[in-house]
């Protein structure tokens, strides 16, 4: 693993500035680096898009693994404009990226009205007490298929 590379992040904070001058989104941008080379990028165009997930940490992850034919991005760090959110950074850890670095943080997002506070606090509240009603239906039918799931030889892990 590289050490910390000022031009990467630099890279991300320019996407980000970028992206707001074209007013495709928000102000975000992340590279995603493996071998000492940047293998993809991703803005923020949840607005142009119309699309929530568009964040641009989730868009860098699945240009990554498009370009590296790959869902297991081990091997490779993110740079990004704003430490991620909690959607973002699950989706880090899903991808199996080994390190992160990052810019601003959520209180630098939160002072310009990107506060995900609320989305921190809920994920630790037990599900009866989330602001989304969540209830629970079909689970025998659906541990049908994760049985089968199981019992599969030829699945691939992830």
């Amino acid at each position: 693993m590289s050490e910390f590379n000022n031009e990467f992040l630099k890279e991300a904070i320019r996407l980000s500035e970028e992206n707001i001058t074209a007013k495709t989104g928000g102000p975000f941008g992340a590279v995603i680096v493996k071998d000492g080379v940047i293998i993809s990028e991703g803005t923020n165009i949840v607005t142009s898009a119309n699309d929530p997930t568009a964040h641009s940490e989730i868009q860098a992850i699945r240009a990554a693994a498009k370009s590296l034919n790959t869902f297991n991005l081990s091997g490779c760090e993110i740079y990004s404009s704003c430490e991620p959110c909690p959607m973002c950074l699950a989706a880090i850890y899903w991808a199996r990226i080994d390190k992160l670095y990052y810019a601003n943080n959520r209180t630098d997002a939160a002072n310009i009205g990107f506060d995900d506070e609320h989305f921190y606090n809920e994920l630790n509240l037990p599900t009866n007490k989330k602001k989304i009603i969540m209830e629970q239906h079909g689970s025998e039918e659906a541990l049908n298929v994760f049985k089968k799931w199981n019992e599969m030889e030829d699945k691939i892990k992830y």
